[in-house]
């Protein structure tokens, strides 16, 4: 993700989620998946989307009756900016600091724990050859 692209609020964030989970999808597709409940007007889901438009975040296909929306990154590059933010604001850059107290905070399940142990055997053997 672009140092220079804003990264989503929370909830952009949410509308991020449903447009990689679902693929391209309409104002309408969107708030139906996110407000099934209807707690939330439609107008909220259109905001939403036209800030991640004006961010880069978001691009708008135009050529039909209906607009439809697509994330312009992955979700890993997204989330991965979001992360290092946090990083940076919270941890003083701190990488291990976040992993440190995230695992603190919940537990981790085995599987996810297995996940670690290899990532972190990949990073020491990368580290080994340099």
């Amino acid at each position: 993700m672009s140092r220079t692209r804003p990264l989503p609020t929370d909830a952009e964030l949410q509308v991020l989620r449903v447009l990689w989970s679902r693929g391209p999808s309409t104002v309408r597709q969107v708030h139906e998946e996110l407000y099934a409940d209807g707690g939330t007007g439609y107008t909220t889901s259109l905001k939403l989307m036209q800030n991640l438009h004006a961010k880069g975040l978001v691009v708008r296909d135009e050529t039909g009756r209906q607009h439809i929306f697509r994330a312009t990154e992955p979700e890993a590059t997204t989330v991965q900016g979001v992360v290092r933010q946090l990083i940076d604001r919270s941890f003083e850059g701190s990488a291990a600091s976040l992993a440190m107290h995230a695992l603190g905070a919940k537990r981790a399940t085995p599987e996810e724990l297995r996940r670690l142990r290899a990532l972190i055997d990949d990073l020491e053997a990368e580290d080994r050859q340099k």
